[in-house]
């Protein structure tokens, strides 16, 4: 029976990693086609028309829907092939499959809609799975880091609820009608709400405290969720509405808040121990990134960065997978060291996905990474904005150094003995793949997004500002790690601490603001449930009829002392009103 369900289990990862991968290319060769004839298919199914409100389920279908579901459907095949030897032994494998199945179907949902209610079904059911796998080992810490997911995703929610109800005075939820509509500045209370809902799901500033807790997952779900589908969530959807977020004036607000994450979580990652969470901070630093970049109103590169960030962060929790198989479920970076020598093949493939994040010349992403902030010199932008754009990149060489010297250049710091160099072929082969598309997908991407290339003509200092601050950190992550426990006399701990717990964010979100309304349900509790409305309620009134039971059971109890007692009361009456009357 074990061995025909273990074989049951096997055939569901396949057959799943086979229908995504043939889906993967046809949407891949689709969106080509589209992006080369500048072709759109634009299907409108009207279900119910009520009060001149027209409900309908639209699909979009152009080249950036089309690519955006290719590179989803890739990573998720190579995630779910991944997950047959990540997740072996596992007595539920078959409900984890569906689960980030679900997932998958929910991101196609906001992928290929322009309607504002197809959009939240597919919101919707990515906040709810999410919340399903973040819990998936069930222990206390799972369940916390779950809560506060759902919680941060249902603020988004329900702003995107809020703007389904104040599009009804347009007569549709279709936000593309909009621009043929001509109404100047009627809907922006709906962009300012749809950024909202954006913020909370791409986890900027004040929501980010959720991305680094939802490392809970199972690492095949931190690849997906961190790559391509849940946290782009919110990217994706300010792509799509771009123009209007230039017409409300909404940019400038989405570059400080960007630029402001991305230097957050740099500053995070370079405190951080926990293998995972680094990854995850450099997920939010890149996030902060595309959302400056829109903010700038840079859409396409914006979404081009979005598509090579897919592809080596996928590839680079799937290495980290890998290496904390092999440690024994270790995540602690300070206690691995010399895995270079015990999983070569790993190692190359983890360097080669951290040197893509950095934007190293000639990765994937360097294409859109420096070409995003050479249009930012080109732009109009402050010294403030300025000084975070280019300190946030060196932060992310900063991290990267650091982790690679940690895990790669350290001597032998194991805890235990351990199953080292376990590269099998369902590891080997997704990380394969990924590896070929972190080396040669910016640089395809590049050629086909951009149709006319352009020279971008600067000084030479300019030219070279980008490599110059990626060496520098570089180098200031290497000489930072050499530090034992950054034992440094001139910072205080007060301000490490702040720097290390993403601007006490963490706290902000879980502590201050369940603790106020704990003690008020503890005080409401004690003074009001338990308390006046006990006396004056249920309580106190059972109280009063049992003692007037009781006093009326005495009284039946006790016939004949009770009748002589009322005779001398009646005696007693009777004389006292004679001598009042005789008097």
């Amino acid at each position: 029976m074990s061995s025909y369900m273990m074989t049951y289990k096997i055939d569901i990862c396949l057959f799943s990693f086979l229908v995504l991968m043939f889906y993967a290319l046809f949407c891949f060769f689709s969106g080509l086609f589209m992006l080369i004839t500048d072709y759109v298919v634009f299907l409108d199914w009207e279900i119910l028309n009520l009060n001149s409100c027209c409900f309908t389920m639209t699909i979009l279908l152009d080249f950036k829907s089309l690519l955006f579901m290719s590179f989803v459907l890739f990573i998720s095949s190579l995630v779910i092939y991944y997950s047959e030897g990540y997740m072996e032994g596992d007595v539920s494998l078959s409900r984890f499959i569906i689960l980030v199945l679900m997932f998958v179907v929910s991101m196609m949902f906001l992928i290929i809609s322009p309607n504002i209610v197809s959009i939240l079904l597919g919101w919707d059911g990515l906040g709810l799975v999410s919340y399903c796998l973040v819990i998936y080992y069930q222990n206390v810490k799972s369940y916390n880091a779950g809560m506060l997911t759902a919680l941060s995703n249902r603020v988004g929610d329900v702003a995107i609820l809020i703007g389904i109800s104040w599009m009804l005075m347009y007569g549709s939820w279709n936000y593309l009608y909009w621009g043929i509509m001509n109404q100047e500045f009627e809907f922006k209370m709906v962009v300012y709400l749809i950024v909202l809902a954006a913020m909370t799901k791409s986890a900027q500033i004040p929501f980010s405290s959720w991305l680094p807790a939802a490392m809970a997952a199972p690492t095949p779900v931190s690849a997906l969720v961190h790559s391509s589908t849940l946290v782009t969530a919110g990217v994706y959807l300010l792509i799509r509405f771009g123009e209007f977020l230039l017409v409300t004036g909404v940019n400038n607000f989405l570059l400080y808040i960007g630029c402001l994450t991305m230097l957050m979580a740099g500053i995070g990652a370079n405190y951080e121990f926990d293998l995972k969470k680094i990854i995850a901070l450099s997920t939010l630093s890149q996030l902060g990134l595309m959302m400056s970049t829109i903010g700038l109103g840079y859409f396409d590169l914006a979404y081009f960065h979005l598509l090579s960030h897919a592809l080596f962060k996928a590839l680079l929790f799937l290495c980290a997978g890998v290496i904390i198989h092999s440690v024994g479920n270790l995540q602690d970076i300070r206690g691995m060291g010399g895995i270079v020598n015990m999983m070569p093949y790993t190692s190359v493939c983890f360097c080669i996905s951290n040197l893509a994040l950095c934007g190293m010349p000639f990765m994937s992403g360097f294409y859109s990474k420096d070409l995003i902030l050479e249009m930012g010199l080109m732009s109009n932008m402050n010294l403030l904005v300025f000084f975070m754009f280019f300190v946030s990149t060196g932060l992310t060489v900063w991290y990267t150094f650091r982790l690679i010297y940690y895990v790669m250049i350290l001597d032998y710091n194991y805890c235990g003995n351990h199953c080292l160099g376990n590269e099998n072929i369902q590891y080997v082969f997704p990380m394969f793949m990924l590896t070929m598309m972190s080396v040669v997908g910016g640089s395809m991407m590049s050629w086909v997004m951009i149709s006319t290339p352009h020279m971008i003509f600067m000084p030479f200092y300019m030219k070279i500002l980008t490599l110059l601050v990626c060496i520098i950190g570089g180098w200031l992550g290497y000489s930072l790690s050499l530090f034992s426990g950054y034992n440094i006399v001139l910072l205080d701990k007060m301000l490490i601490s702040f720097l290390g717990s993403m601007w006490f964010m963490p706290i902000i979100s879980t502590h201050l603001i369940s603790i106020t309304f704990l003690k008020l349900g503890y005080f409401m509790n004690r003074g009001v449930d338990m308390g006046w409305s006990e006396e004056l309620g249920g309580q106190g009134v059972y109280k009063s009829m049992k003692s007037l039971s009781g006093l009326v059971q005495n009284l039946q109890n006790n016939m004949f002392s009770v009748y002589l007692m009322t005779l001398y009361m009646w005696l007693l009456v009777v004389f006292v009103m004679f001598i009042l009357y005789s008097m």
